[in-house]
């Protein structure tokens, strides 16, 4: 069982209206990068069978929230038909879902229900995040025809000649991104006809090799109307990332926080992932990557408290259950946000076992 969080905090805490400088009169605030913080559940698919319930464990945690689906082009050897299956990749097992039976599908009920009684504020109540393990054509076109078969379900934005000029999108509860890759953007976005609508948004791509160069370095280009979200591992934030983390100190929230300013400044989202924090014996029985673990609940709590305060867009974290509720508590998706809140000076965490 995942435990609850009970939070006793030192630091100074202040909730207040989100105002997005420079959002469009009419933008819905739910949709502008800034305006809300959302758990963003890594790896939310079955390992070789094991871990079934991971869809379920993300969904229980309430909406707004995102979902990642890690997608591999994999062709039978005996039957030769080729097929998107949710995994991370070879070896295939054999009995990895397709992403309609094991995401589209289950949220069906959802999804019917909110398009039946409308937007309250906090559409889309879904985000997919589609992480390609394999990029061939065939791969992006089977995925595409999959996000037209759901196309009532997915925000769009109308395809232009100018792809600098960012259009509005029409909301819907499910949002759709896909990442840097410019085969990715070939197929989601200049392919798709003047006129039609994008269904799937891309991540900008990072400039030099240093993870720790200035954000103004990393990310030179504004928004536009296909990429509109940048995806950092944690390392652009504390050098060597989370297996070499430290003490969390005012500079790595400083560091943190101008990261996250610079995305909100050109229009884009900003993710980053994966934040975990547990003993490493524990691990193997969950399935999670001792590369994306802080090694304790209270390290990876000071870095989830900080991406909160600083307004992470989406925070990727094998502990669903545990961000959902710090989120909560901390800040309301779709209405509010913590500002004022230092969390080099949070008190103690007293955590649940799991």
């Amino acid at each position: 069982m995942f435990g609850t969080i009970a939070l006793r905090l030192t630091g100074f805490v202040l909730i207040v209206t989100c105002v997005v400088p420079g959002s469009e009169p009419g933008t819905p605030v739910a949709i502008t990068p800034g305006s809300r913080i959302l758990m963003d559940a890594h790896n939310c698919y079955p390992y070789g069978g094991r871990w079934r319930n991971r869809i379920e464990r993300a969904l229980k945690t309430g909406t707004p929230l995102a979902i990642e689906q890690d997608l591999f082009w994999h062709r039978d050897p005996h039957t030769h038909r080729s097929q998107s299956l949710v995994t991370h990749g070879k070896p295939i097992h054999g009995n990895e879902p397709t992403m309609q039976d094991y995401f589209f599908e289950r949220i069906r009920p959802l999804m019917e229900h909110a398009l039946q009684e409308g937007d309250h504020g906090d559409w889309p109540l879904v985000t997919l995040n589609l992480d390609f393990k394999s990029d061939e054509s065939a791969h992006h076109a089977a995925v595409w025809k999959l996000l037209k078969q759901y196309e009532g379900w997915i925000c769009s934005a109308e395809r232009t000649a100018d792809i600098r000029k960012v259009m509005p999108m029409t909301i819907r509860p499910l949002l759709v991104l896909t990442g840097d890759a410019d085969s990715q953007e070939r197929d989601f976005h200049d392919i798709v006809p003047l006129g039609e609508r994008l269904l799937a948004f891309g991540a900008v791509h990072h400039k030099g090799k240093n993870p720790m160069s200035p954000a103004e370095v990393m990310v030179q280009e504004s928004a536009n109307n296909y990429r509109r979200w940048w995806n950092n591992p944690w390392n652009v934030v504390e050098r060597g990332g989370q297996r070499k983390a430290g003490p969390w100190t005012t500079q790595d929230e400083v560091r943190l926080r101008q990261l996250v300013t610079r995305a909100h400044e050109l229009g884009l989202w900003i993710r980053f992932y994966t934040l975990d924090g547990l003993p490493d014996r524990d691990l193997a029985r969950n399935g999670w990557d001792n590369g994306y673990n802080f090694g304790s609940r209270e390290k990876a709590s000071l870095r989830w408290m900080a991406a909160i305060s600083t307004g992470v867009d989406f925070i990727a974290t094998d502990q669903y259950e545990d961000v959902a509720a710090l989120v909560r508590t901390l800040a309301a998706p779709g209405r509010s946000l913590v500002a004022g809140f230092d969390s080099t000076r949070a008190g103690t965490l007293a955590l649940g076992s799991n």
